[in-house]
């Protein structure tokens, strides 16, 4: 990935007060659930210069990373998964991609998203239709991705994020995902939680964590304001003895590369290539969808690495 710097001194020199981006997992009441919290205000910023997205593309893509972030920790070894929202609504969806290794890519499938009156809030709902949300996995050492999908059912990308998981992979889960912009439409603070009940949970203890879930400060106003991850952690669930079991650093990246374009690019037929030269089109360029890095090469490289 072309890495796009902020090139912006105020939101820079404010996120060098703050508490730095990373993930903590943790373990709840003995191991009866699982979860993990998630300062991701850095990595929205990443995705919003990448994609140069305005305040309100960068409230859907922001969140579906966010949400595709929280389920790395679900992942073994070098698992990958998708995350699709498809929707007839004004911001038609999105698909971002989360890597076990700790990095999260994606793109919205409209950008910019057609508004006829700025946004009065952040409510999504307005912005997505009927549709479907999917998550494929990807295993390691697995040929075949595994598939499922259910309809979107609140509009939310988080709650219908928790519906697949209830009715696709029946594991209740629980996502909230939060970003706050400055005036400007600077994010000053985005995150996200996720909680999970694992098979043969005491009901008693899930309801006492479903409230603890449901009584978190604004996510995004919480870091916008300094704060910081085990603040929340053993505070909101204090009565299920926390466990912290490991810290990680999760960006938004792509390891796209100009040498693995220019791979994907002599791959093609000889007929396209030829008629490539013959048009002229020189340099040609190649955008990753992705993370919107753009390639350039010259027919003269092309042709040269043809010989090879």
């Amino acid at each position: 990935m072309i890495t796009i710097p902020f090139n912006d001194t105020v939101l820079e020199k404010r996120l060098e007060t703050m508490h730095p981006d990373g993930m903590t997992v943790f373990l709840l009441a003995n191991g009866t659930l699982r979860g993990a919290f998630f300062h991701g205000t850095r990595f929205v910023n990443q995705l919003r210069v990448q994609h140069s997205l305005g305040p309100l593309e960068t409230m859907v893509l922001g969140q579906a990373a966010l949400s595709a972030a929280l389920l790395i920790p679900m992942m073994k070894g070098k698992d990958r998964s998708i995350f699709r929202y498809d929707t007839n609504g004004p911001a038609c969806g999105f698909r971002v991609e989360a890597f076990s290794e700790g990095y999260v890519r994606g793109f919205l499938f409209q950008n910019p998203i057609p508004v006829n009156i700025p946004p009065e809030n952040w409510d999504l709902a307005p912005y997505f239709g009927d549709g479907t949300v999917s998550l494929t996995r990807f295993p390691e050492g697995v040929r075949e991705p595994v598939t499922g999908s259910v309809p979107i059912k609140y509009k939310n990308i988080a709650k219908d994020l928790a519906e697949y998981f209830l009715l696709s992979e029946q594991l209740p889960t629980a996502f909230n995902t939060g970003i706050n912009l400055d005036p400007t439409g600077r994010v000053i603070g985005a995150g996200g939680m996720y909680l999970q009940t694992m098979p043969g949970a005491d009901p008693d203890t899930v309801r006492i964590a479903e409230n603890a879930f449901s009584a978190a400060p604004s996510i995004g106003q919480w870091f916008a304001e300094g704060g910081d991850r085990e603040d929340i952690i053993y505070g909101l669930f204090r009565a299920l003895s926390p466990q912290i079991l490991i810290e990680r650093s999760i960006i938004f990246d792509c390891p796209c590369s100009r040498d693995a374009y220019l791979v994907r690019l002599l791959q093609l037929g000889d007929k396209e290539l030829d008629d490539m030269v013959s048009d002229g089109q020189d340099p040609i360029e190649i955008c990753c969808h992705n993370c919107n890095s753009i390639y350039t090469y010259s027919l003269k490289e092309i042709t040269e690495a043809r010989k090879i």
